[in-house]
Formats: structure tokens, C-alpha cells, sequence
């Protein structure tokens, strides 16, 4: 098992890495006052792991609840969320109690969000179940739930009180979650590391064989970027928004198609391309390395096309609502080389409109 630290002075944090662990006594190490524990989860995943779980935690002396939520995105909402505080509310959890966030990324952005509003505030644990939360939307303490109107528009950032990531979770997710996590994995190299981006260009198809070598590079090569990022730039004043390359557009995406039609990572993926095409359009980059770029992520399984039922004005109206517009202009994270993006606000709407429009037409 290897650690990985989110320096955040006295919020600093571990995340442990690795392969059949026993949550038990690294839950006991990261809430060492807590005795009540309540843990989220969803239908999907409570059958696998809830029950694990719950005889780990109660070996160190825990006293242990569930809350089991709806699966999917679509259920990432006030109600979803109410659920949670009113299971809290039920047990009469006080303050000296604690929540555990098993499951992918929308429950830990619920289970963190109940966390840093009930009684104003207590703490929590990440326990990632899929490969997207491992590498990271369990990291960096970012809690949402999501408004019609758009995408994680609710929420606060409160951080966890540790990660604990056992890979032997992957070995239960079905293709289409793998390929979903891969969407962040190739965004964090494209952003970040060309090292890590070569390496995915000759290893990521093992990801699909449950390779747990690769795995474990890629969990753990994701956290360190992640972390390093995180611990520079925790509220995204400026070098975390390099974090959001494919975002944008993505989540545009999911707006448009109803949320949980596609996952958060695959519109990310699509996102990415677009981004990209963006980029290249602008003599950001080469046509090698668009081409690069986007053959990575059919190598991921990623969509690369851009849905039918959608044209450049549905990205805009969407955009629009995006939390990252300042001052009422939509900020674009893209690519000025592989392992390199800037973040650039001069880009006219029709500039956009008139790229989707284009990239549909081939």
C-alpha cells in the first residue's frame, strides 16, 4: 500500500492506494474521536461492498448505519441529499460523528456536501468504488449536486478526512465505468505529464483486463498530479481550473442530454476532443498531435463525436450556466501542447458555435 499526502496545513489528508486493504483501522487512524459512523452508498454498490465494510468498521469498535441512495446521476440531487441529512437526523448523529462515502463519484460528492452541511459541518471519509472517483473526484474536497440548470451548481468544498482506494473494487466495474475514469486519466496527462501521457498511449488497453500493475500506476500517478494541484490551489483561484480541460464542454453534454445518459466521464472525453479541435483551429497545436490526442481517446473507448440532437448553440446556452463564466465570460481550459494548458477567456461564442457546427459537418 503506498500513501500519497494532500498538504493542506492542518486539513492535510493521506490517500492510501492499494489492493484488497482493510478499511477498518485506516478509518480508526483518520477519525480517531469518532465512534458513530454513517455510511452512503447506492443500490448498486451495497450489494459488493457495504457489508465488507461494515464488519472492518465494527471490528475497530464502530457503531455503523447506511444510507443507500438511487445509482446514477440522475439521482445527484436536493433530494438525494436530503435523504442522507434525514438518515443522520433518524440516528441522531451529533457533531462527534462521522460519514463514509462508499461508492463513485456522485455519491462522494453527496456524501461530502451532507458532510459540510450538517451541523455545519462534520467529517468524512472517501472510499472509492470506481476508477473516475480513485483518480479524481474523491480527491480535492469539491461536494456538489446537480440543478437542472446545470452541473455541480450546488455544493462547497470541504475536504475528506482521508481516501482510501483499493483497487480490487475495479475488478467488479463494468466496461463502460472503466471507460469512464480513463476520460480524467487522459485529461490529467494531457494537462500535466507527457511522461504519463506516452505511457497511456502504450498501456491504457490494459486497463480493460483488470491489470492492477497499470492500475496502480495510473490511481496513483492521477493523485499525485491531483494532490500537487489540490495543495497549490485548493478553491480554484487559478492553477486548479487547469483541472476542468474537457469540462466545460462535457458538462454541456450532460446537461443537454439529461443527466446519467452518458457518464461524467465519457462527455468529458468528448469534451476533450473538442477542446482540442479548439486548440488546433487556433494554431495552439499540431495536427499530430490533435491526431494524438484524440486516437488516445478511442484507444479508451471515449466518444469522439458529437451527439446528433446537439449543435454549437446548445453548447453555448448551456455554457452559459457553467460555474466557471466570470464576469459573463466562458473561460476554456486548452491544450497548447501535450502535457501543457492554458486557460484563455477571449473566445467568442461564435467562434465556438461555428467549430461544433464544423466538426459535426465531417
Amino acid at each position: 500500500m503506498e500513501t500519497i499526502t494532500v498538504g493542506l496545513d492542518t486539513r492535510s489528508y493521506p490517500i492510501y492506494i492499494g489492493n484488497e486493504i482493510n478499511y477498518g483501522p485506516l478509518v480508526s487512524k483518520a477519525l480517531p474521536k469518532i465512534k458513530d459512523l454513517m455510511v452512503v452508498t447506492n443500490e448498486t454498490v451495497a450489494p459488493l461492498y457495504l457489508e465488507r465494510l461494515q464488519n472492518e468498521l465494527k471490528s475497530e469498535g464502530f457503531n455503523v448505519k447506511s444510507c443507500i441512495l438511487k445509482d446514477g446521476e440522475s439521482y445527484k440531487t436536493v433530494d438525494s441529499w436530503w435523504q442522507i441529512l434525514t438518515a443522520l437526523m433518524e440516528n441522531a448523529y451529533g457533531r462527534d460523528s462521522a460519514i463514509i462515502a462508499l461508492g463513485g463519484g456522485v455519491v462522494g460528492d453527496m456524501a461530502g456536501f451532507a458532510a459540510s452541511a450538517y451541523q455545519r459541518g462534520i467529517p468524512f471519509v472517501q472510499i472509492p468504488t470506481t476508477l473516475l472517483a480513485m483518480v479524481d473526484s474523491s480527491v480535492g474536497g469539491k461536494t456538489a449536486i446537480n440543478h437542472p440548470l446545470g452541473k455541480n451548481m450546488i455544493g462547497a468544498f470541504y475536504q475528506p478526512k482521508a481516501v482510501i482506494a483499493s483497487l480490487d473494487c475495479l475488478k467488479t466495474l463494468p466496461e463502460k465505468e472503466l471507460t469512464a475514469g480513463l476520460g480524467e486519466v487522459v485529461k490529467t496527462a494531457i494537462i500535466y505529464d507527457r511522461g504519463f501521457y506516452d505511457f497511456l498511449t502504450q498501456n491504457i488497453q490494459k486497463v480493460f483486463s483488470d491489470d492492477l500493475d497499470t492500475l496502480h500506476t495510473i490511481v496513483k500517478k492521477c493523485c499525485e498530479v491531483k494532490s500537487s494541484v489540490v495543495s497549490e490551489d485548493e478553491k480554484e483561484h487559478g492553477l486548479r481550473a487547469i483541472l476542468n480541460y474537457g469540462h466545460t464542454f462535457g458538462h454541456a453534454i450532460e446537461a443537454h442530454l439529461g443527466f446519467g445518459t452518458w457518464l461524467h466521464g465519457e462527455a468529458v472525453g468528448l469534451g476533450m476532443v473538442i477542446a482540442s479541435a479548439l486548440s488546433l483551429k487556433r494554431g495552439l497545436i499540431s495536427k499530430e498531435d490533435f491526431d494524438s490526442m484524440k486516437d488516445l481517446c478511442k484507444k479508451a473507448k471515449l466518444p469522439v463525436s458529437i451527439p446528433d440532437c446537439m449543435n454549437g448553440d446548445d453548447f453555448i446556452k448551456h455554457m452559459r450556466h457553467d460555474k466557471k463564466v466570470r464576469h459573463g465570460i466562458i473561460r476554456y481550459v486548452l491544450p497548447t501542447a501535450i502535457g501543457s494548458v492554458k486557460i484563455f477567456s477571449d473566445v467568442d461564442d461564435s467562434e465556438v458555435v461555428a467549430l461544433v457546427n464544423s466538426l459535426k459537418a465531417e
